[in-house]
């Protein structure tokens, strides 16, 4: 599969900062791509350096095989951007702001069509500054697709969306994924990760610390398999001793590593004959947030000494 994106010892430094630190990472063609990290570890930077915003300080780009910094006028008129915190002019609609993007690009679409598929089209005559946060999002989404672009770069798109707004941007970011467009996606949201990449890429301090697909991160900085026994926590020490299992007390209940169901059925079996009370048992995985919280830590990039006017993050 042909590559999208490609990022090779890729730096930004501000005096002595390296706010990206030599990264490197590919993304296919027709991909989601998720691109995850603290609060100042590198993220924006490294995606307004993809979208020509930024000039890098090292290292080689290349986004639809060209180069964002000087081929950046050409560049894009290929790919949407949806930028985080999203503002327009507020005394323009919706409507407005497509027929103006439409009209910038030279491209030839329907305002309605593009705003029905972001669900904004009941608000399609209403003026920016009355939209909802999620509303303004939307719009973003759809200003982001006007010139029917090959990547797309969402910047945190469900930020301030309620459940069922978040699941209508995700149905149009799998439909992306169907038409053959490459999305490269930023969030907060680990769970939304989980969902909608194929692949993802941890960075913190400006280095990248994780890549893969998220079941294969998950498996491979994970703990294992657990059984969680709502019960009483002083049988711990007795399924240790007598069964041979890891076991701890995990947020109140009883957890057990397993690595296969032979661990488990001894662990039920042994249970059932010990005369400890419980109320539930469970298996549970650790998810994507699970990981990303163990590989980050408590690192907080943010210390970090920065030149005068210098903007990591």
């Amino acid at each position: 599969m042909n590559a999208a994106i490609e990022v090779e010892k890729l730096e930004k430094r501000y005096g002595h900062v390296r706010a990206v630190d030599g990264i490197d990472f590919e993304v296919r063609s027709g991909e989601v791509f998720a691109f995850l990290g603290p609060n100042g570890a590198g993220k924006t930077t490294t995606v307004e350096i993809l979208e020509g915003i930024r000039p890098s300080s090292g290292g080689s780009v290349r986004v639809l095989g060209k180069d964002p910094w000087i081929h950046g006028r050409e560049l894009q008129r290929l790919i949407g951007v949806i930028p985080q915190d999203f503002h327009f002019f507020p005394k323009l609609s919706p409507r407005e702001a497509v027929d103006l993007y439409a009209a910038l690009f030279g491209a030839s679409v329907s305002a309605h069509d593009l705003l029905r598929r972001v669900e904004l089209d009941d608000k399609a005559d209403d003026l920016f500054d009355t939209l909802s946060g999620g509303q303004k999002q939307k719009l973003g989404l759809a200003l982001a697709l006007v010139n029917d672009p090959k990547v797309c770069f969402l910047d945190e798109p469900t930020t301030g969306l309620d459940p069922r707004a978040r699941r209508a941007i995700w149905a149009v970011i799998r439909s992306l994924k169907a038409e053959g467009r490459t999305v490269f996606l930023t969030t907060h949201y680990l769970e939304e990760a989980q969902l909608l990449a194929d692949r993802i890429a941890i960075i913190n301090l400006g280095k990248i610390i994780a890549t893969g697909s998220p079941a294969d991160i998950i498996r491979t900085y994970g703990r294992p398999e657990r059984l969680r026994i709502e019960g009483d926590p002083a049988m711990v020490d007795r399924l240790r001793r007598e069964v041979g299992v890891p076991a701890e007390v995990e947020d109140g209940a009883v957890a057990v590593e397993i690595h296969d169901k032979g661990d488990a059925l001894k662990v039920l079996s042994w249970l059932g004959s010990s005369g400890y009370s419980y109320s539930s048992f469970r298996t549970s995985q650790d998810t994507l947030e699970d990981v990303f919280i163990r590989l980050v830590g408590s690192s907080e990039a943010s210390t970090m000494e920065l030149s005068p006017g210098a903007d990591v993050a």
